[in-house]
């Protein structure tokens, strides 16, 4: 009976552990959504519930002309923000089939990392969690996307 009663127990620890996990999965891809869909709409509030005042983003482009991959200027919270405002005025959105994919990479209990694969390319993400809200921190990208 003892090891009945400790096989339930584990059971249920172990469905508990997993629901947690799911629980902090969804939460990681739904600021790496508000980040794909803050910048494609022109979304300020997307970009605000999942970016970090701290930001740092940076990445590399591919000159069309050498094939070389070249560091691009930085990108802070407030030039992500200023960017999805450009976005907006100007309707300049991404198309209705563009690249949307998220995929969690690691899961700690308060870090995390993903890649997005959006229009412009590919992004390594590093999130926090910050109380009960997964948050992006930095990214480093690189494109163009090569198909």
């Amino acid at each position: 009976m003892k090891s009945l009663l400790t096989i339930v127990l584990t059971c249920l620890v172990i469905n508990l552990n997993h629901s947690q996990t799911e629980t902090a999965k969804d939460g990681v891809i739904k600021a790496c959504s508000n980040y794909i869909e803050g910048f494609y709409e022109g979304d300020t509030d997307k970009l605000e519930a999942s970016l970090q005042p701290t930001l740092n983003k940076f990445g590399f482009w591919k000159d069309k002309n050498t094939g070389e991959y070249q560091q691009q200027d930085h990108m802070s919270y407030d030039k992500a923000i200023a960017y999805a405002k450009r976005v907006l005025k100007s309707k300049n959105f991404a198309k209705k089939d563009a690249p949307k994919k998220i995929e969690v990479l690691d899961l700690g209990n308060s870090i995390a990392s993903a890649k997005i694969t959006a229009w412009w390319g590919i992004d390594y993400i590093l999130l926090s969690k910050r109380g009960d809200k997964w948050m992006i921190e930095q990214v480093l990208w690189e494109g163009p996307l090569e198909k």
